[in-house]
């Protein structure tokens, strides 16, 4: 048998330690504050992975049946616009959303600022999907400067901007 080693870890810390050393961050926060958790690293590798996980989300529903067309374009600033010709985002009041939060927030606004929130849990949604399932597109937003979503819908279009993650006001 090998000999033990006794060892103690020192980091520097306060040796006293309470709930006073503990903190909770909301999900824009944290994602913030830790990215590569998100997406691996923040280097040109980790802002390859948020576009990733955009054209995924078209992908799918290409993949799913209900589109023909993506579509990825590079802008002269700098961003990236991804279009697809499928189903939208569902833009009306989210109920259980809305019951979370005591306000009313549309389906849209929950896919874009709510962790774990998405359709590709319930079976039957999607048969096949890739990105992160549940996270992609609200990690992409909250780390994004800027971000802009367009949603074609029974005939309507519907816009919401997003500065850092927190939506400028309501979806139009």
């Amino acid at each position: 048998m090998a000999d033990e080693e006794q060892f103690t870890v020192r980091n520097g810390g306060n040796a006293e330690y309470s709930s006073k050393d503990l903190q909770h961050l909301s999900d824009l926060e944290h994602v913030r504050e830790r990215p590569g958790m998100y997406i691996g690293d923040t280097t040109l590798r980790g802002l390859h992975h948020l576009v990733y996980e955009v054209v995924d989300n078209s992908i799918d529903e290409a993949m799913a049946g209900y589109a023909t067309t993506v579509t990825v374009s590079v802008n002269a600033d700098g961003s990236v616009t991804v279009e697809d010709d499928g189903r939208g985002i569902p833009v009306e009041r989210h109920e259980q959303l809305s019951e979370q939060m005591d306000r009313d927030v549309s389906t849209l606004e929950g896919v874009m600022t709510v962790l774990k929130f998405g359709g590709k849990f319930a079976k039957g949604a999607y048969q096949t999907s890739g990105g992160l399932h549940g996270v992609g597109v609200t990690v992409v937003n909250f780390l994004s400067e800027w971000c802009e979503v367009e949603v074609y819908r029974d005939g309507h279009a519907y816009h919401q901007e997003y500065e850092r993650g927190i939506p400028g006001g309501d979806v139009r």
